[in-house]
């Protein structure tokens, strides 16, 4: 059966992940981590995508986007794929696979998870237990959104810049959102979403992106179980 074309609705953020093929490292030094900052930020420019939050991972990587044109996402990620799979095969002599096939994505409902969706990502540091702090980890859009410095690969969304009227004020605001802790059911939903590409938001977003794309992004509703005699 042919693989349904990637759900990309200009506008619209996606929440994605790519992790390494059985769980593999993909990345083995700073350097990897800066040749792969650099393709993103190169792809993305490419392909009309804007980035609002990222983490590097020893195995996997979150991202946090908006395209501005059909099939960006895609592109993007298969010219980031072309160019950080070769530099990684030369590097480490290898050959072969890097990432588990495709990448995993879900659009978002910006004004009701934008901001989770990015507390989300930046605190995978601290979930792994590698820091105790998002500011700590080094490859992370955290001193971007938190911390008010400058990387540019970063666009601010919408929802970020109503934070504040300022970078000062919204960097403030941006990190008092971490006093409270993601409940286990919010990270439910947001990992569910997105390993299954689904989309997270209420159901009227839901319904708004069948209706704009023709194809179902909630799960089916399981019926009676069927009578036996």
């Amino acid at each position: 059966m042919a693989r349904l074309p990637r759900l990309c609705l200009p506008g619209i953020p996606q929440h994605i992940i790519q992790r390494g093929n059985n769980r593999q490292a993909c990345f083995a030094s700073q350097e990897d981590f800066s040749a792969y900052a650099h393709w993103l930020e190169e792809s993305a420019k490419k392909n009309n995508v804007k980035i609002h939050a990222w983490v590097f991972m020893t195995n996997h990587v979150h991202l946090l986007v908006t395209p501005e044109a059909p099939h960006g996402i895609s592109s993007m990620m298969q010219t980031l794929g072309r160019y950080y799979v070769r530099y990684f095969n030369y590097t480490y002599g290898r050959t072969g696979t890097l990432w588990e096939g495709r990448f995993k994505s879900c659009v978002i409902d910006a004004d009701e998870y934008l901001l989770t969706c990015q507390r989300y990502i930046e605190l995978n540091p601290v979930r792994a237990g590698m820091v105790e702090s998002p500011g700590d980890y080094a490859w992370s859009s955290f001193k971007a959104n938190g911390q008010g410095k400058r990387v540019r690969m970063w666009t601010p969304h919408r929802c970020y810049l109503e934070l504040g009227r300022n970078g000062e004020e919204r960097a403030e605001s941006y990190r008092d959102l971490f006093n409270g802790h993601l409940d286990s059911a919010l990270l439910t939903q947001i990992r569910d979403a997105s390993n299954k590409g689904l989309a997270l938001g209420n159901d009227r977003f839901k319904w708004e992106i069948e209706m704009l794309s023709g194809r179902r992004v909630r799960l089916m509703k399981r019926g009676p179980r069927p009578k036996t005699g």
